[in-house]
C-alpha cells in the first residue's frame, strides 16, 4: 500500500496578510472611509448654510413664519407659474409682469369638495379695496381694481362623484369694465360654505380668513414673476423716497456698493504703501510705530466710537472748514474718511511683502530702479494674490457694516446704507407682522457676498493664511 505525504498549505503570516491584503476588502475600505468624508462635510454645509437656506425658501412663502414650515409651498410649482402667467397675459401684461388694462379679462376656476350629505351651494367671489399689506403699500392711494372690476357670475362646469363627497368646479370671470383705468393688483376674496374644502385652482389663495370660509388672493393679475417672488416684489416696488421719488431699496444698494468700492480702494492704496514700508524699510520709531498699530487691532470699535464721532462732528478738528466743509456727520464723505484704512489691512500687506525673498529688490536696484519703480514694476505685481484677499475681505466689511452708518448717516432715508435701510425695514413691516419683505431683504443683501465667496473663495483661504505668515 502507497502512502503519500501530503504538500503542507502554505499559510500566510500575519505580516504577510498585512503586506498582501484583500483587493476587494481595500476597495470597500477606501469608499467606507469616502462615504465618512462626504458624509461629515454634507453634515457640515448644512449646518453652516441651512439657516440661509431656509431662509431664502422661507421668503418666498405668503407666511414666511407658518407652523409647522413647509418645505414644498405653493410658488415652487409649475403648474401655479402657468396659471400665474396666463392670467398676467389675459389681463394686458407680457405674462412675466402682470396687469389688469381696460377692456382685459380674468378666467378663474375652483374645485371644491362637498362632504356627503351636505348640500351644494354657490360660492361668493368679491374684489376688495385692499392694500398690499402694511408698511409703505399700506398708504398707497388710488385706483384700485374694486373700482374698475366686473365679477361675472359664478357658474359650476364640472360636478364628478366621488367616494369622500362631491367635486364641484366653479368658474367665472374678472372684467375691468373702465375706459382707460389700468391698474396693478386685483386682490380677490371667495366665500365658501362651511364644510368645503379646495382641492384645485388656477392660483392657489394666499390665505384663509374667518376660520377658513374665506379665500383670499393678493393679486392674481400679478404675472409669473411677481407670484413667486411676492416680497422681493413689494420690497422692490413699495418703497419709494418721500422728497425725490427714488427707489429707496435701489438707493440703499447703490449706496452700499459706492461705499464699499471707495473703502475698496482707500484700502488697497494705503495698505499696499504703509504694509511695504513697514516690511521692508528702515525709519525710527518703526517697531514702535508696527506695536502701536498691533495693539489699535485690539481695540473694539465700539470703545473709540465716540471719539471719532466727536471728530467728524468738529469737521477732523475743524480741517473741513479750509475748504468750506462743516461737520461731517450725516455725510458719505465722513463715512469714508473715517474708513479710509484699517490695521488689520496693513497688517496682512506687511506679512505678505515679509514673505518676499530680497533678493527681488536687490536685482531691481543694481538696474538703477528707484524705491518707487521697485514697488510699482517689482513687488506690486507680485502681490496680486494679497491685494485680490485685502479687496474680497474689504468689500465683506464695508457691506456688512452696520453699527458706524448707523451712528453717521442719521436722515434722510435715501443717504442710508443696504444693512441700516433693512432696520427702517422693522419699523415699517415688523410692527404689523409682516415679516416676508423683512426676509426678503435680508437674503438680497446677502447674496453679493454669498456671490463673492463662491467665485473668490480662493482669496479668503489666501487672506486667512497670509495673517498667519512670519511677523
Amino acid at each position: 500500500m502507497a502512502h503519500t505525504t501530503p504538500h503542507p498549505v502554505a499559510v500566510p503570516t500575519p505580516a504577510e496578510g498585512l503586506a498582501h491584503p484583500d483587493p476587494a476588502w481595500l476597495a470597500r475600505r477606501r469608499w467606507a472611509r469616502a462615504g465618512l468624508v462626504y458624509t461629515t462635510l454634507l453634515v457640515l454645509s448644512i449646518l453652516f448654510m441651512g439657516p440661509l437656506l431656509f431662509a431664502t425658501l422661507s421668503s418666498l412663502k405668503d407666511q414666511p413664519t407658518e407652523w409647522p414650515p413647509r418645505l414644498d409651498p405653493p410658488q415652487l410649482s409649475p403648474r401655479y407659474w402657468v396659471g400665474a402667467y396666463r392670467l398676467g397675459k389675459e389681463g394686458g401684461g407680457s405674462g412675466w409682469f402682470g396687469s389688469f388694462e381696460p377692456g382685459s379679462t380674468l378666467r378663474m376656476e375652483l374645485t371644491y369638495r362637498v362632504p356627503p350629505g351636505q348640500a351644494e351651494a354657490p360660492i361668493g367671489v368679491q374684489v376688495p379695496r385692499r392694500v398690499p399689506g402694511a408698511g409703505a403699500g399700506a398708504v398707497r392711494t388710488g385706483p384700485f381694481a374694486s373700482e374698475v372690476a366686473a365679477v361675472s357670475p359664478v357658474e359650476v362646469v364640472r360636478r364628478v362623484e366621488q367616494e369622500d363627497g362631491v367635486a364641484l368646479t366653479f368658474r367665472f370671470t374678472v372684467h375691468n369694465a373702465s375706459a382707460d383705468v389700468a391698474v396693478d393688483r386685483v386682490p380677490l376674496d371667495v366665500t365658501i360654505p362651511r364644510g368645503y374644502r379646495l382641492l384645485e385652482a388656477t392660483l392657489p389663495p394666499n390665505r384663509e380668513e374667518r376660520r377658513g370660509q374665506v379665500h383670499s388672493w393678493n393679486n392674481i393679475a400679478g404675472g409669473l414673476i411677481p407670484y413667486v417672488f411676492y416680497n422681493y416684489h413689494r420690497v422692490f416696488s413699495e418703497n419709494y423716497s418721500r422728497s425725490t421719488g427714488r427707489n429707496l431699496f435701489l438707493t440703499w444698494i447703490g449706496n452700499s456698493f459706492l461705499l464699499a468700492a471707495l473703502k475698496v480702494l482707500a484700502t488697497l492704496a494705503f495698505a499696499s504703501l504703509a504694509g511695504y514700508t513697514l516690511a521692508r524699510m528702515d525709519f525710527p520709531g518703526k517697531q514702535a510705530l508696527f506695536v502701536f498699530m498691533l495693539f489699535s487691532m485690539m481695540l473694539p470699535p465700539q470703545v473709540i466710537f465716540i471719539s471719532n464721532y466727536l471728530v467728524l462732528r468738529d469737521g477732523i478738528f475743524g480741517l473741513s472748514r479750509l475748504w468750506g466743509g462743516g461737520s461731517l456727520l450725516n455725510t458719505f464723505t465722513g463715512l469714508v474718511v473715517s474708513g479710509l484704512v484699517g490695521a488689520s489691512a496693513v497688517f496682512i500687506m506687511r506679512q505678505f511683502f515679509l514673505s518676499l525673498p530680497r533678493e527681488l529688490e536687490e536685482s531691481a536696484r543694481i538696474d538703477g530702479a528707484t524705491p518707487w519703480q521697485t514697488f510699482s514694476r517689482v513687488i506690486l505685481p507680485l502681490a496680486r494674490p494679497a491685494l485680490g484677499a485685502l479687496t474680497i475681505m474689504t468689500f465683506q466689511g464695508a457691506w456688512n457694516d452696520f453699527f458706524w452708518p448707523m451712528v453717521v448717516l442719521t436722515a434722510p432715508q435715501d443717504k442710508y446704507t443696504l444693512t441700516v435701510g433693512l432696520l427702517s425695514f422693522r419699523r415699517t413691516y415688523g410692527v404689523a407682522f409682516d415679516w416676508g419683505p423683512i426676509l426678503a431683504g435680508a437674503v438680497v443683501s446677502a447674496l453679493p457676498i454669498v456671490i463673492l465667496f463662491v467665485i473668490f473663495q480662493r482669496y479668503f483661504i489666501e487672506g486667512i493664511s497670509f495673517s498667519g505668515l512670519k511677523g
